[in-house]
């Protein structure tokens, strides 16, 4: 059957996530099924979760509109967020208009690489990786302070990723450039801490 991987649909870029998890999954030879989901009810049939970049006030009202903070805060399985995912998944936001979901103990800054004309590729340290991973920042937020539960991930002058259990939190887009590490590496870790005693 496989790993069953749903996308947030509410808003934001769910098709590149979609087809990004699929070939992820061709490449480590596993069968899966990776889905859009729009309904509170689908997050308890999820193995993993993408919460895609977005507009993270638009997504965060959007999620309490369809009832999802209380779904999303007990799911046990893995949470791959970006961008404006990386905003919703901390434990504080520097913006009141965003209720974070308090999963990863981070703190957030969003819109910190600037407005949407201050958007831009930048090389992108991995840690353990000796080779660079381009990000595309798209009004990207940055992870101002890593709470003992987490673990700094990727750098570009801040830091900009960030994991902790399952859960994977990024700043930019791995999505679009086609480098499918860090979605191995989610998948990964995903499968260690499903078989984990």
């Amino acid at each position: 059957m496989g790993i069953k991987i749903g996308v947030c649909a509410l808003q934001g870029d769910v098709s590149e996530h979609i087809r990004a998890f699929e070939a992820a999954l061709s490449l480590l030879g596993e069968g899966g099924d990776v889905f859009p989901f729009r309904k509170a009810a689908d997050i308890p049939l999820c193995d993993a979760i993408v919460l895609p970049g977005g507009e993270s006030t638009t997504i965060s009202h959007l999620l309490k509109k369809n009832n999802m903070y209380g779904p999303l805060r007990t799911f046990k399985g893995g949470i791959f967020a970006t961008c404006a995912g990386l905003v919703l998944i901390g434990r504080e936001v520097d913006d009141p208009r965003v209720e974070p979901l308090g999963i990863m103990d981070i703190a957030v800054g969003r819109n910190a690489f600037g407005r949407q004309r201050d958007s831009c590729e930048m090389a992108v340290t991995i840690a353990g990786d000796d080779q660079p991973f381009c990000g595309y920042f798209i009004r990207a937020p940055v992870i101002v302070s890593v709470g003992p539960e987490a673990t700094p991930l990727c750098y570009a002058d801040h830091i900009v990723g960030a994991v902790q259990g399952p859960h994977m939190g990024l700043s930019f887009h791995p999505e679009l450039g086609g480098d499918l590490r860090l979605h191995l590496l989610f998948l990964e870790r995903l499968r260690a801490y499903a078989t984990a005693p």
